[in-house]
């Protein structure tokens, strides 16, 4: 089974422009996520996909490898299947490009998933921790996301799933973490899908998957992932660093 990492890279931010080429500890952020991939050893391969010159320049480099997206793109998994169409690859996992402190664990999860999985019955996996602050179940920027008996995803939403009228049952609230791991089949198919109503709603991509009847294994995880979307978040993963 050959596995590959996918960063996709946009040059533009509207909360922080031009972020993955900020300075975090001598090297670019962009940069310091690709090492981290690398250094994972999970992959047969790393990969940054991007829509600029100055970030294919960045990684190339530096000896790394990336490849020029050659249209411009709604979703990250757009980007990445246009990437990978004509790769020979198993497994495709999105890293998320703003996040340098990459972990291991929770990566090996995702892609374990696939590896206990012969009959090749799930198409993605990815990454949710429970929630318990009111605060953080109600806010919209907070992905929620429910599944059935054996972690398939139903549905992910921005509003609070499910709705707590009988708040004494003992619901428990799953934040979905924006990790994936993709057969390439499933990626390639979603490129080639129109957007429907439920994604087009709530500004969800993986909510296409589940549309036209993609499945999509969940894993719990503990670990907070640390984005960098504004210059505070880079002010701390410069004092973390």
């Amino acid at each position: 089974m050959k596995i590959i990492a996918v960063i996709p890279a946009r040059y533009a931010s509207t909360r922080f422009p031009a972020k993955l080429m900020q300075d975090l500890g001598g090297k670019t952020v962009i940069a310091r996520t690709y090492d981290a991939a690398v250094n994972t050893k999970l992959f047969n391969d790393v990969f940054v996909v991007t829509d600029s010159d100055l970030i294919f320049n960045e990684i190339v480099s530096a000896g790394g490898k990336a490849i020029m997206s050659q249209k411009e793109h709604e979703s990250g998994s757009d980007r990445i299947a246009e990437a990978v169409e004509n790769l020979d690859v198993d497994i495709v996992v999105n890293v998320q490009g703003d996040e340098p402190f990459i972990d291991r664990e929770s990566l090996a999860k995702v892609i374990e998933v696939f590896k206990n999985d012969p009959d090749k019955k799930i198409d993605l996996a990815s990454l949710m921790r429970e929630i318990q602050d009111p605060e953080a179940i109600n806010n919209p920027n907070n992905v929620k996301v429910v599944v059935d008996q054996n972690g398939m995803a139903l549905y992910f939403s921005r509003s609070v799933i499910p709705y707590p009228r009988e708040v004494n049952v003992g619901v428990h609230y799953f934040q979905h973490i924006g990790i994936y791991a993709f057969r390439k089949q499933a990626l390639i198919d979603f490129y080639h899908l129109p957007m429907k109503s439920l994604e087009a709603s709530e500004k969800l991509e993986q909510l296409r998957y589940l549309e036209f009847g993609k499945r999509i294994r969940m894993v719990e995880t503990s670990h907070v992932s640390i984005g960098i979307d504004t210059p505070e978040d880079l002010e701390r993963a410069r004092k973390m660093l």
